[in-house]
C-alpha cells in the first residue's frame, strides 16, 4: 500500500500547530487525527541536514518506515515528520523504532 502524500503548505502549517507532537533527537512527529480520508504522510527536511543526497536518504528511510508501520492501519490521520540532522546518520531500523514509538504514543495503530 502506498501512503498518500501531504504536499500542500497549509496542511503542513496545520500540523505544526497540532498539540500532538513527539520529539526525539532524530525526528519530530506531528499528528492530526481526522474523521475520514485515511492516512496521509508529509516529510520535511531542512537544508541544515546536509546536501541533497543526505536529505533524500533521510526521507526514503522515513517513508519506508511509515509504509511498513501503517500498511494495514484503519486510522484516519495526517502525519508530518520533520527530519533532524542525526537522521542522515541514523539507520533505517532506528528511525522505524522511533517512529513506531511516536505513533503508538499518538494512538495511531501500527503493525
Amino acid at each position: 500500500m502506498k501512503l498518500e502524500s501531504i504536499n500542500r503548505n497549509y496542511l503542513f502549517l496545520r500540523a505544526y500547530r497540532s498539540k500532538l507532537n513527539f520529539v526525539s533527537p532524530v525526528i519530530v512527529t506531528y499528528v492530526i487525527k481526522k474523521r475520514s480520508g485515511g492516512v496521509r504522510l508529509g516529510i520535511t527536511t531542512g537544508k541544515k541536514i546536509g546536501n541533497a543526497v543526505k536529505r533524500n536518504r533521510a526521507r526514503r528511510a522515513v517513508r519506508a518506515a511509515a509504509t511498513e508501520l501503517l500498511k494495514g492501519s484503519a486510522d484516519n490521520a495526517d502525519i508530518v515528520v520533520v527530519c533532524r540532522h542525526p537522521a542522515c546518520e541514523a539507520s533505517s531500523v532506528e528511525i522505524r523504532d522511533i517512529l513506531r514509538e511516536h505513533l503508538t504514543s499518538a494512538g495511531v495503530s501500527t503493525c
